[in-house]
């Protein structure tokens, strides 16, 4: 297969978004009950406006200037998406500094590696 762009323009929309570990079983569950197929999860690290945080260790305070996080990664229809974003934003929320971001992109194709099938069907 030829990559060959987004002539088709199809309609599919990855969602990514960053939020604090303890959220994630919260966020999967209210994913899943919405209908999102599937995600891609990965442990990442790193710092926004907060710059940081403070932990204590052995009674001694320090300061970190990377902050563990969690990286959800969603590709779903367009048509899914502003549900997929509403869904995290309101289960990942706690009103606190830190509670993450999420970005929508655009996919220009997408592949199922077993099949071929391509774009939407390929989800």
């Amino acid at each position: 297969m030829i990559f060959r762009g987004n002539s088709r323009g199809i309609d599919v929309k990855l969602v990514i978004a960053i939020i604090k570990p303890f959220k994630l079983d919260e966020v999967r569950e209210a994913l899943t009950a919405i209908g999102a197929a599937g995600m891609t999860v990965t442990e990442v690290r790193g710092f926004g406006r907060q710059k940081g945080q403070t932990e204590i260790y052995r009674g001694a305070e320090y300061t970190t200037s990377m902050v563990p996080k969690i990286k959800i990664e969603i590709a779903c229809g367009a048509d899914l998406a502003p549900r997929v974003v509403e869904t995290i934003q309101a289960a990942a929320q706690t009103g606190a500094i830190g509670d993450g971001k999420i970005f929508i992109l655009d996919i220009d194709q997408a592949v199922r590696i077993r099949t071929g099938e391509t774009d939407e069907t390929a989800l």
